[in-house]
């Protein structure tokens, strides 16, 4: 399949700032291989209130325009937006004024769970969010411990309003045959709607956009990815977009025979 715009809504691009690029050549180098793999458009994701990095929405709005314009001297046609991969707190609703969305009014914003768990106020602060007008879009829920164990977790998310962000690395096999196994399973039943590359500098976290949607289409129809990439590129605009025809996905029963 071919995509003449292709938007990654979730990169760790910008130099220095957490565990992503390490300064501006490697942002350079992974400019680059955004190009390489299709990518046109890029939402620079640095973490936000997690255990280790704090970037406020000033600082980040600030180094997006100063990397932007080092890629326009550079000559590479890549545009980047600035944006943040959000961690959850049971306090965010009070920083709102210092969070970035994925468009500029804040209608979407990335919204991030620890890795190990789901907060026990998680579903009271997507609510907190969505009353100040902010959808959140749950980033690699394939990767999060609880709902590998109950994906029905993420299902009741999704039903309340939520979106959702599946990590390319993660369906092509780059985290394992479980977690492959789990996005594939996620797509299918359409609780997740858009498709990220969660880009760092570092090896195993490159840039599959590209593959991770071809393979979609391989195994589902072209269909499903072209509607990931529309999806990328309405969420980046502010434009509508909800969950459709989802579906729970059933836990295979055992069968006791003594």
């Amino acid at each position: 399949m071919e995509l003449k715009k292709l938007v990654d809504l979730h990169c760790h691009i910008l130099p220095g700032i957490d565990d992503g690029s390490q300064d501006l050549e490697h942002s350079i180098t992974l400019a680059n291989a955004a190009l390489k793999d299709g990518v046109t458009h890029i939402l620079a994701t640095p973490h936000h209130f997690d255990n280790n990095y704090i970037n406020h929405r000033q600082d980040v709005i600030s180094l997006t325009e100063k990397f932007q314009k080092e890629l326009d001297v550079r000559g590479i046609d890549l545009k980047v937006f600035p944006g943040q991969e959000v961690h959850i707190t049971g306090e965010l609703d009070q920083y709102y004024d210092d969070l970035l969305g994925i468009d500029a009014r804040k209608k979407y914003m990335l919204l991030e769970f620890p890795h190990s768990n789901v907060p026990a106020y998680a579903k009271r602060m997507i609510f907190e969010l969505q009353k100040l007008g902010t959808t959140p879009v749950i980033v690699h829920p394939e990767r999060n411990r609880e709902i590998q164990k109950d994906p029905s977790i993420l299902y009741n998310f999704i039903q309340q309003g939520a979106l959702a962000q599946l990590t390319a690395t993660s369906y092509i096999g780059g985290f394992g045959e479980e977690v492959a196994e789990l996005s594939r399973k996620l797509v299918k039943h359409r609780l997740v709607q858009v498709v990220a590359s969660d880009a760092h500098a570092l090896k195993g976290r490159n840039f599959v956009l590209s593959e991770a949607l071809n393979e979609i289409a391989q195994d589902l129809g072209a269909e499903y990815a072209y509607e990931f990439e529309r999806n990328a590129e309405e969420l980046l605009n502010g434009k509508n977009v909800v969950a459709r025809g989802y579906s729970l996905i059933q836990k295979k029963k055992r069968f006791f025979f003594f």
